[in-house]
């Protein structure tokens, strides 16, 4: 009789039990599954410049990096997008404190939580900047070319028709993806990355970087020479490719080249009510109901690859506070300026309401938090949005901090 009743309990208790389970974040290097990846980006971050030195560019403060870890520690993030993000400043590589400060904030939150992915970003940008930086022999090696002592060459990696040449200003381009030299770049960045500890990178905006690569040829060649590197290097030989996709994936003879697709959040103005916005799908060119599938880098075929929406920074408009539905930016704004403007209050009711469009109109996709990022709105937040809650450690904190640790769990 015993038995039967503890048996019957065990059966009514199941469902619970299963709930209570702890989620799966293994990979190894034969991949990982639908349901790990879903996992990660179900608990996905941004924060830019976690592992920066304190001044990544100029003189730009940034003295919150304890408050930072502590924030990653109490929200049970585990995917931490942008975190290590250089736009332009290449020789910035030749500091060492941007390589240790990098590996002891890495080390000391994988001491905490050795399932925590670190993203690593590949901008479509290079500077002149770059002929600081020297070509390490490896990268030639690897390429099967002469070893020869030499810097990168910022014009080698341009497009020889001139497309996006000086695209962000004099002496700062759009490389060119099907340029040697820019795969070099590439390689020698993920790869130094996944030597201090990433396990992911941003490819960026891989249309204009693929200007010159209709067929995917050099993309595939170059994330698959980093996936080579990440089997025989990363800590659990896999790395996580994902990348703004305005066509809704990357795909080369139906199989993914990313792992994940990702996109800004395309956050329509409500202009009856000023200020206030949503999201809604085949708006602009927003992703929901449209990333598209194949065989993932890991071997199993979807129907629709996961994705993550972002807030995303890209200035703002010569009309700010005007409502324009025809435009990417948010009453005038870029997106996550356009969050910081609002009340707390209105903040953290719409990162829930957000969250919950998401799962109840594409499965597939999945909000990534916004945790840390620039902003181009009038502001005393010395530049950036951040969601730490705000104290005597972060007092430009704008406290979506408790908000984002409630979705995770």
């Amino acid at each position: 009789m015993k038995r039967t009743i503890a048996s019957l309990l065990t059966l009514l208790l199941l469902p619970f039990m299963a709930g209570a389970q702890k989620k799966s974040y293994a990979f190894n290097e034969n991949g990982i599954s639908r349901q790990v990846l879903e996992n990660y980006l179900d608990k996905a971050i941004t924060m830019v410049y976690l592992l920066t030195p304190d001044k990544p560019e100029g003189n730009r403060p940034y003295p919150y990096h304890a408050d930072d870890i502590r924030m990653v520690k109490n929200t049970g993030a585990k995917f931490i997008g942008r975190a290590i993000y250089r736009w332009g400043g290449e020789s910035m590589l030749n500091k060492p404190a941007f390589w240790d400060t990098a590996r002891a904030i890495i080390h000391e939150l994988h001491a905490y939580d050795p399932d925590i992915i670190f993203q690593g970003c590949l901008f479509e940008i290079v500077t002149t900047d770059v002929n600081q930086v020297s070509v390490p022999a490896w990268v030639f090696q690897a390429y099967g070319l002469p070893v020869t002592s030499r810097n990168f060459n910022y014009n080698a990696m341009l497009n020889r028709q001139g497309k996006l040449v000086d695209h962000w200003r004099k002496g700062s381009s759009v490389p060119d993806i099907t340029e040697q030299e820019t795969q070099l770049w590439f390689y020698f960045l993920a790869c130094s990355y996944i030597n201090m500890g990433c396990e992911a990178f941003h490819l960026g905006q891989v249309e204009l970087i693929g200007m010159n690569d209709p067929g995917r040829d050099a993309w595939e060649k170059i994330t698959g020479k980093i996936r080579d590197y990440a089997k025989a290097h990363a800590r659990r030989h896999w790395v996580l490719l994902d990348a703004h996709v305005p066509g809704g994936g990357m795909l080369k003879d139906g199989k993914s080249l990313l792992d994940f697709n990702s996109f800004p959040l395309r956050i329509k103005e409500i202009p009856e009510k000023p200020c206030k916005g949503k999201l809604q799908v085949n708006y602009l060119d927003g992703i929901y109901n449209k990333s598209k599938g194949g065989i993932s880098p890991s071997g199993w075929p979807c129907e629709h690859l996961p994705y993550l929406v972002e807030f995303d920074n890209f200035g703002r408009s010569d009309k700010p506070n005007v409502a324009d539905t025809t435009s990417h930016f948010v009453w005038g704004w870029d997106e996550i300026s356009w969050l910081s403007l609002q009340p707390e209050a209105y903040r953290n009711s719409w990162l829930q309401y957000a969250h919950n469009w998401i799962k109840r109109t594409d499965p597939n996709g999945h909000l990534e938090m916004p945790g840390s990022r620039m902003i181009t709105c009038p502001n005393t937040s010395q530049g950036s949005y951040r969601a730490n809650t705000r104290s005597l450690a972060c007092p430009i904190g704008y406290s979506q901090e408790e908000t984002i640790k409630t979705l995770f769990h």
